[in-house]
């Protein structure tokens, strides 16, 4: 069984003894621990999203079709012809039927159990904390948030709630990405020394979101960059001591309030360095290469939706079946809400990379090394 990348602490030994505590909770067909389909045989937890753009529409509905555990029990959006839509296409009820300003009364409605928050990310802590405040477990995008503070505002009104958080990175139920995971882990290679992680895309309407710092927080750091993030983390088990980095805006008309383009270094404690980038300006960047001592492997694509594929120094494909990220991670949380077990990508991982991603920007900003920890 290959291991779940858990929560990344300071050093190997505790992402091996929290990763063998968490994989019980792995989500994939064949892996499904016994004890929840004797105790919820045919249990589907309902859930409700938040944000109904691109990602809810194109990736996370149709996932929902494709989980053990969960079903699409309501919506949220602040545009009446969209829930009208969702509403005819879903089938779903009018008492499930919410905007941003009735959720509270999400508390009301015992069909929707997890609420999962898929809006801009400087609205991620309002409506987490008004879902848990409606006594619902929470599934919010990432990055979780645009600041640290707020970031643990979630994790105090779920904790007070008595339910769940989780953030998603869907990556962590992703066959390819855990198998360069168990290579880390195991030194296949060897202990690792370097690694080389980016993605960047050219992004188009200059008018969107993602490109208001208000809302996005940052530019592509926090919107694909935080892929890179978590993959020298995941890989390296370890949490950064150092982080230098630099950017760059060629087209400030564009890119007025955030950044175009941006790189890091990042050390760990065990001395691996990393060399990451993100951008808004080009397409091709999207994978991560790991050098060992006695050899190399990483993944090419690595991030994307679906056909994530790799290559080993010794010649040997990395290339394991295909799964739905986005059902996997849903039934992931389900599996864990149905056992009381912790999610193995809880609010306090998000927090973590907040706390990077802040040291990054401020490195740009004074130009100097910020040390971590």
């Amino acid at each position: 069984m290959l291991p779940e990348m858990p929560l990344l602490h300071a050093t190997r030994r505790n992402f091996l003894k929290t990763a063998t505590m968490a994989a019980a909770c792995l989500p994939l067909a064949g892996w499904l621990p016994r004890t929840l389909r004797a105790a919820e045989p045919g249990r589907k937890l309902g859930f409700a999203l938040v944000g109904l753009g691109s990602l809810s529409t194109h990736q996370i509905a149709p996932a929902l079709l494709n989980t053990r555990y969960c079903r699409l029990a309501g919506i949220v959006t602040g545009t009446p012809a969209k829930a009208k839509r969702w509403q005819a296409q879903y089938n779903l009820p009018d008492k499930s039927i919410y905007n941003y300003e009735t959720m509270d009364r999400l508390a009301d409605n015992p069909d929707i159990d997890v609420v999962y928050v898929v809006t801009p990310n400087a609205l991620h802590a309002e409506h987490t904390i008004k879902a848990a405040q409606a006594g619902k477990h929470v599934l919010c995008e990432k990055p979780m948030e645009v600041s640290s503070e707020k970031c643990q505002q979630m994790i105090d009104a779920c904790r007070k709630a008595g339910r769940q958080l989780a953030i998603g990175y869907r990556l962590h139920f992703e066959p390819n990405n855990r198998e360069c995971v168990r290579l880390a882990r195991e030194k296949v290679f060897g202990g690792l020394k370097i690694i080389q992680a980016g993605f960047g895309f050219k992004i188009g309407d200059a008018r969107q979101w993602r490109l208001r710092k208000a809302l996005s927080g940052g530019g592509p750091l926090m919107d694909v960059g935080i892929y890179a993030l978590q993959a020298t983390r995941y890989l390296t088990g370890e949490e950064p001591l150092l982080i230098s980095a630099t950017s760059t805006t060629t087209d400030h008309l564009k890119f007025a309030e955030v950044e175009e383009s941006l790189v890091w270094q990042a050390t760990f404690p065990s001395g691996i360095i990393a060399n990451c980038s993100t951008t808004y300006s080009v397409g091709g960047i999207k994978g991560y290469r790991a050098y060992a001592e006695n050899g190399w492997f990483g993944l090419d694509p690595a991030y994307e939706y679906t056909g994530q594929k790799g290559l080993r120094s010794d010649g040997q494909t990395i290339a394991l079946p295909p799964v739905d990220h986005f059902a996997a991670q849903m039934d992931n949380f389900a599996q864990c809400i149905f056992e009381n077990r912790p999610t193995p990508v809880p609010g306090e991982e998000g927090l973590r990379d907040l706390r990077v991603m802040t040291a990054i920007y401020e490195s740009v900003r004074t130009g100097k090394t910020v040390k971590l920890g």
